[in-house]
């Protein structure tokens, strides 16, 4: 027998519930300026940026970085990311909203990945954990795909149906993991894609949580 239950939803946390483009962008560069590589601007990054990680420097660098710069990169990037991340908060009207779908009698979790013994402390820190049945972060080394991460995440949540579920993301990567488990998507402009790359997709594109979740209650119905 499939898994029966109420509307759900998985949330991103980078860029959709947690509104870091500023810590992301500066991280960037200061990983670039590693390899003597110029700065970019929020709308070159939103332009060109895909997952996995390395294909992303690959645009950059004309070419895929060789294990030692990722390594260089990636420690770069994290460093400079965990200590701009104070600086950053929920997106407007998270809080608000994961109360009033939580008060629907509907389910949300997180799936993020950013490393899991950082992302709990973070969200709890919010004091919005107690809307989630459960948050998971990466575990695993970074710059890989999230459709593998999306498959364990599913399975533990048992009592969630993935033809009730939408994973409501600012990334393609998003709607690919989404899909990849037999779930729906609603992608998020305001984090690390552009509206044009978002769109190729073909998965609904909102400019606003609040239309993300209005959509995912259309979708999950």
């Amino acid at each position: 027998m499939g898994k029966q239950g109420a509307a759900h939803i998985v949330w991103d946390w980078n860029g959709t519930l947690f509104h870091d483009n500023d810590a992301i962008i500066g991280a960037t560069n200061a990983a670039f300026a590693e390899l003597g590589l110029d700065p970019i601007t929020m709308e070159q990054y939103r332009a060109l940026y895909c997952v996995p990680v390395p294909k992303f420097y690959e645009r950059l660098l004309g070419r895929l970085p060789t294990d030692a710069e990722w390594e260089v990169m990636d420690v770069t990037f994290h460093r400079y990311y965990t200590e701009h991340r104070v600086g950053c908060g929920l997106t407007a009207g998270v809080a608000e909203l994961l109360v009033e779908w939580r008060s629907a009698g509907h389910s949300q979790s997180i799936l993020s990945m950013y490393g899991h013994e950082e992302l709990v402390p973070l969200v709890r820190g919010f004091g919005i954990e107690q809307h989630f049945i459960r948050v998971d972060g990466r575990t695993g080394p970074s710059g890989g795909s999230k459709a593998e991460h999306m498959v364990r995440h599913i399975e533990a949540l048992v009592s969630v149906d993935p033809a009730r579920t939408v994973v409501i993301g600012d990334a393609a990567d998003d709607a690919v993991a989404a899909l990849h488990v037999g779930a729906r998507a609603v992608l998020y402009t305001g984090g690390s894609h552009s509206r044009a790359s978002l769109e190729g997709v073909g998965v609904p594109v909102v400019d606003t949580l609040g239309e993300a979740v209005a959509e995912a209650e259309r979708l999950a119905a």
